[in-house]
């Protein structure tokens, strides 16, 4: 199965979601990938992503590039995953055929709202996305579970 996050420049947030999912996921069979909707050819994980992802889990993300979210990678995704309910209904309208597959995070796990956008703020702001992620991921993970009938 692949899950695949998607965010707007995919610096900071689904880069986390992608690398928090894999160090947590016991599920055989299941990868995170990530992506963004609108990336800035070159660039990398920020900073502070990649810091907090070392030292929260003591993965190395500094050199991550970048990807930029192609309709091949909806297709091959089992279940999309956006950072907010904004960049969902902007992949519902360009990728009507995927509709039944795309969900804004929050909406998929039963929480309301977006996950908040760090990009320029300081340390503590990717801290609390992160933490933020770290929850909405162990959700998401328990529903996976539970979908596959696994105890």
């Amino acid at each position: 199965m692949k899950v695949l996050f998607v965010c707007t420049g995919n610096t900071c947030r689904s880069c986390m979601a992608e690398a928090i999912f894999n160090n947590n996921c016991n599920i055989d069979n299941i990868q995170a990938f990530s992506a963004g909707i609108s990336i800035v050819p070159g660039s990398v994980a920020s900073v502070n992503s990649a810091g907090v992802v070392e030292r929260k889990l003591g993965g190395d993300i500094y050199k991550r590039a970048a990807v930029q979210l192609t309709e091949e990678m909806i297709s091959e995704a089992d279940i999309i995953l956006t950072m907010t309910s904004t960049i969902r209904d902007i992949l519902h309208s360009y990728f009507e055929k995927y509709r039944g597959k795309i969900f804004s995070l929050n909406e998929y796990v039963g929480e309301e709202g977006d996950i908040i956008d760090p990009y320029g703020s300081n340390l503590t702001v990717y801290e609390k996305t992160y933490e933020e992620l770290s929850v909405r991921l162990e959700s998401l993970l328990l529903k996976l579970k539970e979908d596959k009938g696994i105890n």
